[in-house]
């Protein structure tokens, strides 16, 4: 599977994710429970706009558990419009299938595993019920250490564990000409970590997006409109089971 994915349809990854640094817009495994995975569901037009000062107020007078997708570009929705993240897409899911919590889009786009853990503090603050942590990708297209790729991982796991948030794992992968044995510990991160917190794991957050006509942006990087609406019926199944109705 991962040689699949390295060898056939990310190579356009070596670009690399990192983007701008601003705020945007399955195959689970690994420690999920038992329950039938709901049915692909049809979704509205994206989400209105709504300005930061709305959002706040929505957050303040919102009283639904808070469902974090906290993240980099891919969770940001980087290059497409307001309302066109996975987060939008996955809230508009969750809300047809009848689960009352707010999705609350915290992907950053440029952000490190380094940076992820800065921003812990801002995420215990939301006091989530489930967060689902996105990073890696920054860090392996910078050749960064995996020990310290991994060790970043575990302290967002970790910390938002402590909380009593459920957590879950949304993978990444790297182009081949990072070399087999970069690449296989870093795909091995993810596995190590949903093992050892016993959270569910996507090994790829792309799957069924990545390298489809129409799936991702010119930069072969970021999904498109279309594509992020996919990924959200990915991660689905993946929070599904950590869900209350």
């Amino acid at each position: 599977m991962r040689k699949v994915y390295c060898l056939s349809i990310l190579a356009g990854l070596a670009v690399g994710l990192a983007g701008c640094h601003t705020k945007g817009g399955a195959d689970a495994s690994s420690g999920t429970s038992g329950g039938m995975i709901p049915a692909p569901v049809e979704r509205d037009s994206p989400a209105t706009p709504v300005s930061s000062a709305a959002k706040s107020d929505a957050r303040s007078n919102d009283p639904r558990p808070v469902l974090v997708c906290f993240g980099d570009s891919l969770t940001a929705g980087l290059g497409t419009d307001q309302g066109q993240s996975y987060p939008d897409y996955l809230q508009g899911d969750l809300d047809k299938l009848h689960y009352r919590y707010r999705v609350d889009n915290e992907g950053v786009s440029g952000n490190t595993t380094k940076d992820g853990v800065e921003r812990l503090p801002e995420i215990v603050a939301l006091h989530p019920a489930v967060a689902v942590v996105e990073f890696g990708g920054n860090d392996g297209l910078r050749g960064l250490r995996i020990e310290d790729t991994r060790a970043n991982l575990d302290e967002m796991v970790a910390t938002l564990k402590k909380t009593g948030a459920k957590v879950a794992l949304a993978g990444i992968t790297l182009p081949p000409d990072y070399g087999e044995d970069y690449i296989q510990q870093f795909d091995e991160t993810y596995r190590v970590l949903a093992k050892k917190y016993n959270v569910p794991m996507l090994p790829f957050l792309l799957k069924d997006v990545y390298g489809v006509p129409g799936m991702m942006q010119r930069d072969n990087i970021h999904a498109t409109a279309k594509g992020n609406a996919i990924v959200a019926r990915n991660v689905v199944p993946l929070v599904v089971p950590l869900l209350k109705k």
